[in-house]
């Protein structure tokens, strides 16, 4: 039984940065020595970003009061404890959550009374009652609407919360499943010379999406992607287990992204895809010349570069994962969802995509997609064929 990612709504922070903005910031923190600062302007100038969003509104007053991240007086990042970073959590990512559940179901196919499940996907921040229960609140869903939680796993959320949905839908025929991932990276922004640090701070960034799975086929005319199959697999140990990792500190959430990680990609993607492609035999003889499109999550640019090298593959295949990094940065487990969003209004029917994202082990996840029309006439074909009757 086929299951589709019908819609992909967006939702972001009021406030957008340009890419200098937070770097002249950055530079300007006395933690940081000559050579850092010189690090920090290559990492942010090479990034290939050119605006972040923030739910932290201060960088871009320097004239206002100090507030819990920024004193603008003397262009000071402020240190605020876990504890204090975790309330704004709370706040906005709630606001976000509900923003971009509501919009999907408000574009989609469904009513609310449809919704049995919703899942919620964040590694930057943790309260409970969560936002799977803010949503289901919200949008006024019904007790009954089963509710789960991924947390803590990196930028590759998405796919285990796909892969989940899959299932409810295929345990269900009549399942119709909310994916909601909300990322708050930018709270947990640290000035330091850490060469790990200053990669961090110069790619991530805030942003959410949600995304509507169910076995229902698409409405007449109407555009969806169908979820083939899914793969995890892992870097042979020792390799990587160092180099990508998210860990808890007293003062926000610390991030190890080394900059060996790109040149590990590199050497293993071609072999993690194998039991991806080896599941279909026309791809397991074309391998990854076989996919006509494909999502890669933007780590940053670097490993853009490398996998695009790896696999050969075109400028225009990487133009959706490059183009959402350029607008929008890193916002780890939301980013492979805002590309599959553009993708998914532009694959034509019966081609193929292939996804992938990467996170903390080092751990590579993907997924095999289809593009699918509605069968039958959309309401506009048949006002445009009335219309050619009238004539």
């Amino acid at each position: 039984m086929p299951v589709y990612l019908h819609d992909i709504a967006l939702a972001l922070p009021e406030t957008a940065y340009p890419q200098s903005v937070i770097r002249d910031v950055i530079k300007a923190q006395p933690e940081l020595d000559r050579l850092a600062k010189r690090l920090t302007g290559a990492a942010f100038n090479a990034s290939g970003i050119d605006q972040r969003y923030s739910v932290v509104k201060e960088f871009a007053n320097l004239e206002g009061e100090a507030g819990l991240f920024f004193d603008p007086a003397n262009t000071r990042m402020l240190t605020p404890t876990t504890g204090q970073r975790n309330v704004v959590y709370a706040q906005e990512a709630t606001k976000l959550y509900v923003e971009a559940a509501r919009k999907a179901l408000d574009e989609s196919q469904f009513e609310a009374a449809d919704i049995t499940h919703v899942i919620t996907v964040s590694c930057t921040g943790f309260f409970a009652p969560g936002p799977d229960y803010a949503i289901v609140r919200a949008l006024d869903l019904g007790g009954d609407v089963g509710r789960y939680h991924v947390g803590f796993m990196g930028c590759y959320a998405a796919f285990p919360a796909l892969k989940m949905a899959k299932a409810f839908c295929l345990a269900d025929p009549n399942a119709a499943v909310l994916v909601v991932s909300a990322e708050l990276c930018t709270l947990h922004m640290r000035a330091s010379p850490d060469t790990d640090t200053i990669i961090a701070a110069s790619v991530f960034a805030d942003g959410c999406a949600a995304a509507l799975v169910s076995a229902r086929p698409p409405a007449p005319g109407k555009r969806a992607l169908q979820m083939d199959h899914f793969e995890t697999t892992l870097t042979p140990p020792g390799v990587g287990e160092a180099e990508m990792a998210w860990t808890i500190g007293d003062q926000g959430y610390e991030m190890v992204l080394s900059s060996y990680v790109p040149s590990i990609i590199e050497s293993h993607i071609e072999g993690a895809l194998s039991p991806l492609l080896d599941h279909e035999p026309t791809l397991a003889e074309a391998r990854h010349t076989g996919v006509e499109h494909w999502a890669v999550h933007p780590g940053g640019r670097s490993i853009l570069d490398k996998v695009q090298t790896a696999l050969k593959l075109s400028d225009e295949q990487m133009y959706p994962s490059r183009e959402t990094l350029r607008q929008y940065g890193n916002m780890s487990s939301a980013t492979i969802l805002f590309i599959l969003r553009d993708l998914l209004h532009t694959v034509p029917e019966g081609e193929r995509v292939c996804a992938m994202a990467f996170g903390p082990g080092l751990t590579v996840e993907m997924g095999l997609l289809s593009g699918v029309v509605g069968a039958g006439e959309s309401e506009t074909e048949t006002a445009q064929r009335e219309l050619a009757g009238v004539r």
